[in-house]
């Protein structure tokens, strides 16, 4: 009874902990800094790109652990070049890349000392991790990792109660206190060998609840999240912490995510969380594959994913947009020409992105709004319509223009708001915007 007690108690002061997390001035100014960024590239790649069937394909094709092994043995990315990955993020108007470290079947992107199931003992050796900090450095660009909290490889993870990896063909009991303290041990090695880390953005937590939409979503373990939270804040005060568990933000996290949705929209199936007061990010694909699929030919097109961007700014929230890159470390050119497209458009419109954020008026059919301190952007992605727009809100233009030209719109100040003429408007190009000084 005494040591039911004990661990009641103990149980209650670790979330006490947890709840009462209070982010460093660092963490605070790193936050403003990812929402002013507003756009990243998401990297979905490792030895799961060998079989060119996604990043799911242990799961998906019922591979056990054994024969999953081979792969080892055929990943040998000699084409991996660190300065083209960051360069294609970095002219694609990108300010960010998360990179995958470890995805589900526990494959680790770096030469982690806790396990040999790692890219140094393939044919390749090196640590593409170390070459991609090294080259983010070098042309300003923010690196965060990717870092899955279940593992289908391993047999401490606690299986019993998983959702996935039941082929996987584990048989030994799991034991999560030898799990934690593996991923203890590999979060450490990747927040203080790598330099600054802007984010560890984490994955798998929906593996031990009820699916998307059931009532009961509760976890069926108890990950110690204010041990792995703790962990990281204390390591890199300013490396924000996010959880794609499709819920609620919990205690000690710092930013939240939406998978292949935009905030407010459920089309995946996957968001029934509501936007929190934490900066936003919305990951997103370029086609249907997260991870390289070799018959995948469903790319979004240049429009599709400037509407994407400019809807997610509208909507408060940062655009992460996914590439699959070839298991020779290639990212495919059907991506890089599109991303070129974008690295054009975001030259000459960016600045109605950047440093924004969500503008007086709430999404629309015909599109979005965003706003600085100086300015307030009116994206237009579809036709309006009505003859004229209103804006609420206590706005005095000087000057309303569309952006990019010296064309004036007619407008009128009322006493909530402006109207804005919009009659003999014509749209251009995937968004036409009208810039409000």
């Amino acid at each position: 009874m005494k040591k039911y007690i004990l661990s009641i108690l103990c149980f209650l002061a670790l979330n006490l902990q947890a709840q009462t997390y209070t982010p460093t001035k660092a963490n605070v100014a790193a936050r403003t800094t990812f929402q002013d960024n507003k756009f990243g590239m998401f990297i979905h790649w490792g030895d799961f790109s060998v079989l060119g069937d996604g990043e799911w394909v242990m799961e998906t094709k019922g591979i056990n652990k054994v024969d999953y092994k081979k792969v080892i043995k055929l990943f040998n990315p000699v084409d991996f070049d660190a300065a083209k990955w960051v360069s294609t993020a970095k002219n694609a108007g990108m300010k960010y890349i998360v990179l995958i470290t470890r995805h589900h079947d526990g494959f680790s992107n770096w030469d982690t000392k806790q396990s040999d199931w790692k890219i140094t003992n393939t044919r390749y050796k090196n640590d593409p991790l170390k070459l991609l900090a090294a080259e983010c450095k070098k042309q300003g660009i923010k690196l965060g990792f990717y870092y899955s909290l279940l593992d289908w490889n391993r047999d401490d993870y606690p299986r019993e109660t998983g959702r996935t990896g039941q082929k996987a063909g584990r048989t030994a009991k799991s034991n999560y206190d030898s799990y934690l303290k593996f991923m203890k041990g590999q979060l450490t090695e990747l927040l203080t060998n790598y330099g600054d880390i802007s984010c560890i953005w984490f994955d798998g937590h929906w593996d031990q609840t009820n699916p998307e939409g059931s009532a009961d979503r509760s976890s069926r373990i108890n990950w110690k999240y204010d041990e792995i939270y703790s962990l990281i804040h204390k390591l890199q005060p300013a490396c924000m912490i996010g959880n794609n568990h499709h819920l609620d933000p919990i205690p000690g996290e710092d930013f939240q995510m939406f998978e292949q949705d935009l905030p407010g929209q459920n089309n995946s199936g996957l968001s029934f969380q509501t936007a929190s007061a934490l900066p936003i990010e919305s990951c997103i694909t370029m086609n249907d594959s997260w991870g390289f699929r070799i018959n995948d030919h469903n790319y979004k097109s240049f429009n599709n994913i400037i509407h994407t961007l400019v809807g997610a700014a509208g909507r408060n929230s940062n655009l992460l947009l996914n590439v699959g890159p070839m298991a020779n470390g290639e990212i495919q050119q059907e991506f890089t020409d599109t991303l070129a497209l974008v690295g054009k458009w975001v030259k000459q419109y960016g600045a109605s992105v950047y440093g924004t954020r969500g503008g007086p008026l709430a999404p629309q059919s015909w599109g979005v709004t965003t706003q600085d301190a100086k300015h307030v952007y009116v994206h237009i992605l579809a036709p309006i319509k009505n003859a004229a727009l209103f804006l609420p809100g206590k706005l005095k233009p000087t000057k309303i223009v569309l952006m990019g030209t010296t064309v004036n719109l007619p407008f009128s100040v009322r006493a909530n708001g402006i109207l804005i003429e919009t009659s003999g408007l014509k749209l251009t190009g995937p968004d036409t915007i009208i810039e409000i000084q």
